[in-house]
């Protein structure tokens, strides 16, 4: 089944793509932080002592050079590296962070990629048993589904009760084997 036609995929992928994206804006948020902060002054004094250069030869200058002037440009804004600007400049360079997605198809494209609508009934309808001795519940949801309206269906929830014969209720008597069965109910089912 392709992840298109199945909305839990497509829902789970949105929540990854979101839980990805507080993650990365919480670690910008985190850098800008520390980037702002000044490093603590120190406690401590401490001496500089300078040594000044022994004097060496004299070099004359070079004649100045004539230099011809470019066309002004205006100049680039200086960067300022708060949170702010770390978020832009994020989402400016964001189409290389993130995974690429398919592309949705429109609705007239193709019928078959679009997911089927589906609702849950409620209800109570006994699941036989199959030749194997195990309740056929996908049937007996079926059944439900179809006395709603709807084609099919598939169980969500089942419930079990056991039956027994007016015979297992008499007081002294030991019971037999046979007296009590349990029988298996479908109690809610996903229609389509």
């Amino acid at each position: 089944m392709s992840d298109q036609a199945n909305p839990l995929s497509l829902l789970l992928r949105s929540f990854l793509v979101a839980v990805l994206a507080t993650f990365v804006l919480a670690a910008a948020a985190a850098v800008a932080c520390a980037w702002s902060q000044t490093p603590p002054a120190a406690t401590s004094k401490s001496v500089i002592i300078q040594i000044a250069p022994a004097p060496g030869p004299v070099v004359p200058p070079d004649p100045p050079a004539v230099v011809q002037a470019a066309p002004e440009s205006p100049a680039a804004p200086p960067e300022n590296p708060g949170l702010i600007h770390e978020l832009g400049k994020l989402f400016n360079n964001s189409t290389s962070m993130w995974p690429a997605l398919p592309a949705l198809k429109l609705p007239g494209d193709s019928l078959d990629v679009m997911p089927k609508m589906t609702t849950m009934v409620k209800g109570r309808m006994a699941c036989q048993l199959a030749a194997n001795g195990a309740p056929d519940c996908k049937t007996a949801s079926d059944r439900l589904c179809q006395s709603k309206g709807f084609k099919e269906g598939k169980s969500m929830d089942t419930d079990a009760a056991q039956s027994c014969s007016p015979k297992a209720m008499i007081p002294g008597r030991k019971p037999e084997e046979g007296d009590c069965k349990t029988e298996n109910f479908v109690t809610r089912a996903l229609c389509q």
